[in-house]
């Protein structure tokens, strides 16, 4: 009889707590599709990809023309006196470490107004969805990726987009 009742007791408070957890409400958002779509996030990425390949292609044409002038170095070494040629490699090496230099800071730029951008995207998206979730009583919203299903109902994304098209609709980098 000891054993029933404790049996009964469990069995009722595990019910009884299921329920109480089926009655909150769930939504889902995907985040990566927010920050990707939505106007700014859009906007942000044209203009991190035209840096990065404006960049890239300014950094390719450097690199030639120290590739050529290196070859050009090699060419003339035996006409070159020994100190001459030691002279011009050392200037040809500087000039290939202020390169590397010069790429590296024009790179870590490029990543740091990245993650600027996304800090202020989700800066903005958080009052956003504090409001709608405030509104519309949703107890959790769960980021899509963690997800494995879900009610195509729940998912909330699309109206984050609209309201964040209208609160941030550029981003301005520079």
């Amino acid at each position: 009889m000891k054993n029933f009742i404790k049996y009964f007791l469990i069995s009722f408070f595990l019910l009884y707590c299921s329920a109480l957890l089926a009655q909150d409400k769930v939504a889902i958002l995907n985040l990566k599709y927010v920050l990707n779509e939505s106007k700014a996030g859009k906007s942000a990425q044209v203009f991190l990809k035209k840096s990065y390949q404006d960049n890239m292609k300014k950094f390719k044409d450097i690199e030639s023309a120290l590739k050529k002038e290196e070859s050009d170095l090699l060419s003339k070494k035996t006409v070159l006196s020994k100190e001459e040629y030691t002279k011009k490699s050392d200037t040809l090496r500087k000039r290939v470490i202020d390169y590397k230099s010069q790429r590296r800071a024009a790179m870590d730029k490029i990543t740091t107004l990245r993650n600027e951008s996304r800090s202020t995207l989700i800066k903005s998206i958080n009052p956003i969805l504090a409001t709608y979730v405030k509104e519309n009583n949703i107890s959790v919203v769960i980021n899509k990726d963690s997800t494995l299903a879900g009610n195509p109902e729940n998912d909330i994304t699309t109206i984050i987009v609209e309201k964040l098209n209208k609160v941030l609709p550029v981003l301005d980098l520079k």
